[in-house]
């Protein structure tokens, strides 16, 4: 049973999600300035598979794992890096940050409905006013902030983008089973590994080409910090999360990321944080508590065998 009252889970899907918030700016600004996306894109992957395995060394535990679960690895890599992560950072190189965040507010919707389907999870009226309540919060947070956006819109990178969360919202419900048997250090390893053999082929060309010596130093830092936090950090905390919540709160969290945005802004000086703000930062939270007070299949399960054993 998940103990969505976990604060561990909590503080780490929220300390995630912040991490993923200002990689999006700040990957975007890098993209722009030398590193393409596909570049982008080998670094986030090949970076974290290495950090994972020289973390995995460190580990005092040694995991065996069985060749039906490294092809379910191979298969949850594909759905949660590959696909995630590379049609995501690929749509984000060719639309705007506004209408990537925009997207990624479909997340909660569609793993909920997956949820349901693969799961069996009820799909209840605080679970579905829960995840309405935080889109309209992240969308108001996003439509105030329009101002300050920068990049011209594109379907094509939209589309991207979207194709990237409902990928995401797969590995949150099919891949469930597997990744509770193993440790953080053992599912990231494999699934990065898997990941960086799929995607090195397509983008070696755009690596070899890639001009070293004309980028300057804030792009490197701000990919070293897509790399390390936005990825390697991101995805050990989000794994803890997601051992300890229900897929549908894993992407509640999701809309955090808006926040981050506009908090940055505010810090940089490029918006204001007035009632608008306020009144979204609000009812973002109010969503993810809703969904959290929500009932679980097991809440359900043990309701009713509660129920029958009243009846005897």
């Amino acid at each position: 049973m998940y103990k969505d009252r976990n604060p561990a889970g909590h503080l780490c899907m929220f300390a995630a999600c912040a991490a993923w918030g200002l990689m999006s700016p700040l990957g975007k600004d890098a993209m722009e300035n030398g590193i393409g996306g596909l570049c982008m894109v080998s670094f986030r992957v090949t970076g974290a598979a290495l950090c994972f395995w020289l973390t995995s060394l460190f580990s005092r535990t040694r995991e065996r794992v069985s060749r039906r679960d490294l092809f379910l690895f191979f298969f949850a890599g594909l759905q949660a890096v590959v696909f995630n992560q590379c049609c995501f950072t690929i749509g984000l190189s060719l639309t705007s940050p506004v209408d990537a965040s925009i997207v990624t507010t479909l997340l909660p919707i569609v793993t909920m409905i997956l949820a349901a389907l693969f799961l069996k999870e009820p799909v209840t009226h605080k679970k579905v006013s829960g995840i309405f309540c935080g889109a309209a919060g992240a969308l108001l947070l996003i439509s105030g902030s329009r101002g300050a956006a920068t990049g011209g819109s594109s379907l094509g990178g939209d589309l991207l983008c979207l194709f990237s969360q409902c990928s995401f919202a797969v590995y949150l419900t099919v891949f469930k089973g597997l990744i509770q048997r193993y440790s953080v250090a053992t599912c990231m390893k494999w699934m990065f590994t898997f990941s960086a053999v799929v995607i090195l082929p397509f983008t070696c060309r755009e690596m070899s080409v890639l001009g070293w010596s004309e980028i300057g130093a804030r792009v490197w830092w701000e990919t070293a910090f897509v790399v390390f936090v936005g990825t390697f950090s991101a995805y050990i905390l989000m794994m803890r999360g997601q051992k300890l919540l229900r897929p549908t709160i894993v992407s509640m969290y999701n809309y955090v990321q808006p926040i981050v945005a506009c908090v940055v802004s505010v810090w940089a000086g490029l918006c204001s944080f007035g009632l608008m703000q306020a009144a979204a930062v609000v009812l973002v939270f109010v969503g993810v508590w809703l969904v959290t007070q929500s009932k679980s299949r097991a809440d359900v399960v043990a309701e009713s065998m509660g129920k029958c054993g009243g009846e005897h």
